[in-house]
């Protein structure tokens, strides 16, 4: 599971999903992205739940390039505790994505299966995403 090693605080505020990505909002790597299309927070399973998802869907013909990180550390109380005593602890990591981020991209696959690798891979997203190419964006 993806997770940094190490971070200069352990715990960190929410912050806001507002506005668009401030970077890595076109196709730089690959042919093909997939881009999202709605602010939220992705998990270091759902990262890793996807990636599964596109490799198996191109077997060995292309490759993968994941291009978000779950840098974000996300906290959580336990069950049936009371108000108070503080934060809770580390639950595990997220990536903080906004509209227009690439998320994945894919090189060296045609059209069809990337179009077909990254539909098995947004049903493992909680976002809406949408299919992008290198042409289109250029």
């Amino acid at each position: 599971m993806l997770a940094p090693k190490r971070s200069k605080f352990r715990k960190q505020q929410k912050g806001r999903t507002r506005g668009r990505a401030k970077g890595g909002d076109h196709v730089s790597f690959g042919t093909f992205g997939l881009q999202a299309l709605e602010p939220g927070w992705i998990t270091a399973r759902q990262i890793e739940a996807a990636r599964v998802a596109i490799s198996r869907s191109v077997k060995r013909l292309g490759k993968l390039y994941v291009r978000i990180f779950p840098d974000k550390p996300i906290t959580k109380k336990p069950a049936e505790t009371r108000m108070g005593k503080g934060k809770g602890g580390n639950e595990g990591h997220v990536a903080v994505v906004r509209p227009g981020r690439v998320m994945f991209e894919l090189e060296g696959v045609d059209r069809t299966l990337a179009e077909q690798a990254f539909t098995n891979a947004h049903h493992k997203l909680p976002i809406r995403t949408q299919i992008v190419s290198r042409e289109a964006v250029l």
